[in-house]
């Protein structure tokens, strides 16, 4: 029979068994052959023979059946579940300051350091050479000559401060007893072929803030010299070579730890004072903190920062950032501050969510022009309903509906906005009675502005349309209220939210750094301002304001 089958017989047979072989999942090992078809069912073939029958070769299929679901299930849904759990949350703020920026940084570092190293205190040497009996004290930096340090990026770990043969000046006190005599004079020294090696390691903290994690230090003074004054002063210049040599010793301990110090501790107290999250005024927050670690390259320091505004009465509310992730691209100024659409669109939320997008306008603040269009369109309806409302007081009660929207493209940015407009009557004594209600669609153009460290959004109405929530033909009813509605929006709302954002909110920055000669680009989705920095105050003032300043989550900014 198998013999007689016709070709096409054969040929549907075989074309059948590549179905189910495609179809299924095929698993091969050294003597087996493992098939889990489209039931789930798993099924085995001996490569070598036919597969022995019996009870241990039924089991055996069994088990490896079980044991090969088991495997093959949890498999299927690991990957999408680890893409999800994978996938960082997108930045709503970026700030890269750039080599030119490190280079106004350095001139601060170095001044820093030399007033640190200035600081120095070391302590009182006491000892013996010969009949020479000395005591040294008073150990000042009279001069500190750091003309060739550098400050670069270390990639992927921070900040390089580089000093290469610099020199410092000291001078210090001597008593020396020789026999019976007593001398008393001033040293002065000299320190040359200076070569401080400083790596500081940023990161983000628990909290979210930019942080000096640790510091690897390396202090070299090649040599020394001392100078003796004094009557005695050319006798003692024996001695100037086995002091100078303990003197090189203790200045080459106590560099490296004052250092330490002044990061770990001053810097890291002038960082605590940049705002984290704080209060913007009375309705809104924004959390500025780091979402990640800062990413270090040889041009630049990049930091991600979530940006995300919130409503103080509610600041725990979720709001997942889906929108485009800020791109810089330059590298030409000292300092580049990227905003994308979440950013913007978390404010709105966050002023929706705060009730503050509600207006009642009645008596003076109607526009008279208004009042008299309105008691016009709706006179048949007040009729209808009660004759001695004519003369009651109007009022137009507007709630946005939604939480406004921004879009940022090349052009510019815009933001639209739909909201609610109620006209009520007003009777004496009596509940407000409703006449209509019709939406209020607007669409608002956003200029976007940098002030110091303040950002600030100035927003003018470029499009305006008012229809019935009834029916059409109430909407062309409506039409004549169409341009003194919009002289009303542009004289009373946009007034208020420009009063809003005119204060700005400020960026994360530490105080006496400030933007200048910004300018701002548009790009699809995100907002980008390079600026310059200018230091109102000096590294040792900043440091010096922030003793002063208990950073909290209430901090106005």
């Amino acid at each position: 029979m198998e013999a007689a089958a016709s070709p096409r017989m054969q040929r549907r047979r075989r074309k059948s068994r590549g179905r189910s072989q495609s179809l299924g999942i095929k698993l091969s090992t050294e003597n087996q052959t493992l098939r889990v078809n489209r039931a789930g069912r798993a099924e085995t073939t001996n490569q070598n023979g036919p597969e022995p029958t019996g009870h241990n070769s039924s089991s055996c299929s069994a088990s490896l059946q079980v044991r090969m679901t088991s495997l093959l299930l949890p498999l299927l849904f690991l990957s999408p579940v680890v893409s999800i759990m994978a996938a960082p949350e997108p930045a709503g703020c970026k700030i890269r300051i750039t080599d030119k920026g490190l280079e106004l940084l350095k001139i601060e570092t170095q001044r820093f350091v030399e007033e640190e190293l200035s600081n120095i205190s070391m302590p009182e040497m006491k000892g013996t050479e010969g009949r020479f009996q000395y005591t040294i004290t008073d150990v000042k930096i009279t001069e500190l000559n750091l003309s060739h340090a550098d400050l670069q990026f270390l990639p992927d770990v921070g900040l390089l401060f580089d000093v290469q043969n610099s020199s410092i000046a000291l001078s210090f006190q001597r008593r020396i007893l020789y026999w019976f005599f007593y001398d008393t004079g001033n040293i002065n020294a000299s320190a040359d072929g200076v070569n401080i090696n400083t790596a500081v390691n940023l990161i983000r903290d628990d909290g979210g803030r930019l942080k000096i994690n640790n510091i690897s230090c390396d202090a070299k003074i090649k040599k020394m010299r001392a100078e003796f004054s004094g009557t005695l002063g050319k006798i003692y210049d024996f001695l100037a070579r086995f002091l100078t040599t303990g003197m090189r010793f203790f200045l080459n301990q106590q560099i490296c730890p004052a250092l330490n110090h002044a990061a770990l501790v001053h810097v890291n107290a002038m960082l605590e004072t940049i705002p984290v999250r704080s209060e913007v005024d009375h309705y809104i927050g924004i959390d500025y903190s780091l979402i990640s670690d800062p990413v270090v390259t040889s041009r630049s320091l990049d930091m991600n920062f979530r940006g995300m505004f919130f409503d103080l009465s509610n600041q725990n509310q979720p709001l997942v950032n889906y929108a485009v992730e800020p791109i810089i691209r330059e590298y030409d100024r000292m300092v580049y501050l990227a905003l994308s659409e979440f950013f913007f669109d978390s404010g709105m939320f966050a002023y929706y969510s705060a009730g503050i997008f509600q207006m009642h306008i009645v008596n003076e603040k109607m526009p008279k022009d208004l009042e008299v269009l309105l008691r016009t369109t709706y006179f048949g309806t007040i009729m209808m309903m009660n004759p001695a409302l004519v003369d009651a007081p109007l009022s137009l009660q507007l709630a946005v509906n939604s939480p406004p929207k921004t879009s940022i493209k090349t052009s510019g940015a815009t933001v639209v906005m739909t909201a609610i407009v109620k006209v009520m009557v007003l009777p004496p004594g009596q509940p407000p009675v409703q006449l209509s209600s019709m939406t209020m669609e607007a669409k608002f153009n956003a200029k976007v502005s940098m002030r110091g460290k303040r950002l600030a959004v100035h927003a003018d109405l470029r499009r305006f349309k008012i229809f019935s929530n009834q029916s059409a033909l109430e909407s062309l009813a409506l039409i004549p209220l169409q341009a003194p509605l919009k002289t009303m929006l542009q004289m009373s709302v946009v007034p208020l939210i420009n009063n809003w954002t005119k204060r700005g909110v400020r960026i994360p920055l530490a105080d006496g750094m400030d933007f200048i000669e910004e300018v701002v680009e548009y790009h699809n989705g995100f907002i980008v301002i390079g600026a310059n920095l200018h230091f109102s105050k000096g590294l040792r003032e900043m440091m010096a304001g922030s003793s002063d300043i208990q950073p909290t989550a209430s901090t106005a900014v």
